[in-house]
């Protein structure tokens, strides 16, 4: 299993849950977040932004899954900008459903 973590634009988010619930994958946790890239912000005219409101989206699927979620953030988050994003994945050893105590996805 993977744990995949999407840092998208606010204004693409919803777009990439939908493109994302399209293709199956409906399990997901979103998150407002707060950060900044390798640029250190942004400078509009004589304002600096050091930090920018982005969302999170963080989901766990099987591994032979992770490529093509990957593909479906990254075409669905893309503007060609900076900001547009990063993409984290990690591995998973385990999960447990609370309710049923079951143990996986």
């Amino acid at each position: 299993m993977k744990m995949i973590r999407a840092i998208v634009r606010p204004d693409k988010a919803e777009e990439v849950v939908d493109a994302l619930a399209e293709s199956g994958y409906v399990a997901l946790t979103k998150l407002d977040v707060i950060g900044r890239g390798k640029q250190k912000g942004i400078q509009v005219d004589e304002i600096y932004y050091d930090e920018l409101p982005k969302v999170m989206l963080m989901l766990v699927s099987e591994s032979e899954n992770t490529s093509g979620i990957i593909q479906i953030i990254n075409d669905t988050a893309f503007t060609g900008n900076f900001g547009d994003g990063k993409v984290f994945v990690s591995p998973v050893d385990e999960a447990y459903t609370v309710r049923t105590r079951s143990k996986g996805l």
